[in-house]
């Protein structure tokens, strides 16, 4: 969810992710431990990582993701560890705490994307079927039915369709 988040700070509305406070904002929302330089740097990798994950995120073939997957891994070095800590339990981190934030957020993406190709899940990772929004998402329904965003998406859909019914009758 972090991962497609992370994305959708670069969508149809513009970014979201341009200052230091903007990413404070975001990891406000989404969570990250471990160290921060808070600068202009940090900002600039970060934002960096967006393109990477979204054409993992959109590619539908394991091979490339798992490809760009271990790439990430690779360059950060990561050694994955169980660890416990802040009211979590048990769960792999697999970077230093003082690894560059936008490291310890593409190992993380990276991990996960090896879980949905590990598990043959890849259909999971979808674009949002709203016809001007280019937001990732990922389906976990039971049903594997979520076509749309938390943008509102699927909201203005079924009002057009419920609009263009009327209009028709």
């Amino acid at each position: 969810m972090t991962a497609a988040a992370l994305v959708n700070t670069l969508g149809e509305d513009g970014d979201t992710l341009v200052t230091e406070s903007d990413l404070d904002d975001f990891l406000a929302r989404w969570p990250f431990t471990g160290s921060r330089t808070h600068d202009a740097a940090e900002v600039a990798a970060v934002r960096a990582l967006r393109p990477v994950l979204r054409r993992l995120w959109t590619s539908g073939d394991a091979d490339v993701v798992a490809a760009g997957a271990n790439a990430l891994l690779a360059e950060a070095r990561a050694l994955p560890q169980l660890v416990r800590h802040d009211g979590w339990d048990w769960h792999l981190h697999a970077t230093a705490p003082d690894a560059p934030l936008a490291t310890r957020m593409g190992v993380e993406a990276a991990m996960a994307l090896a879980d949905v190709v590990r598990g043959g899940e890849l259909d999971r990772l979808r674009v949002c079927a709203g016809e001007d929004c280019q937001d990732v998402v990922i389906d976990l329904s039971r049903n594997r039915s979520r076509r749309y965003c938390d943008s509102g998406c699927g909201n203005r859909a079924n009002v057009a369709a419920y609009r263009a019914r009327r209009a028709a009758s």
